[in-house]
């Protein structure tokens, strides 16, 4: 029967702590470039801020402009698709931020429509005059 003799000048526990040495060192490696790559991305994100900030503030604006401009059963009409389709997601099961969400033309469809009204005042009361 043949035995299994370490080789001279080392030993088993000795190659098992290299080896573990080895992998915790290339966990290390692997942990060190993610982070880089995760700093690179953000360094990116950050100097893309302040284009993404305006090309945001311009749809909006141009948002608010249409609104403004459209009719008010169109503003009606928008607000009430975009308040059902919100409903619709919530009753199917999406996620709530993703119903907030859809939730945000509604309110600003009818925002709007209120501040018309409101704008114009209250409409005289009719008075039926019968004879």
């Amino acid at each position: 029967m043949a035995t299994t003799r370490p080789i001279e000048g080392t030993s088993s526990k000795s190659a098992s702590s290299n080896a573990e040495t080895s992998r915790t060192a290339a966990v290390g490696d692997a942990v060190a470039e993610a982070a880089g790559t995760v700093r690179t991305a953000a360094e990116d994100a950050v100097g893309r801020l302040p284009e993404v900030a305006a090309t945001t503030r311009s749809a909006i604006e141009d948002a608010n402009r249409q609104m403004r401009s459209g009719s008010d059963e169109m503003l009606s009409l928008g607000s009430v698709l975009s308040f059902g389709f919100a409903m619709g997601l919530l009753i199917g099961g999406a996620n709530r931020i993703l119903v907030t969400i859809a939730l945000i033309p509604a309110a600003a469809m009818g925002l709007t429509l209120m501040d018309r009204v409101s704008r114009r005042g209250r409409p005289a009361s009719r008075t039926s005059q019968g004879g």
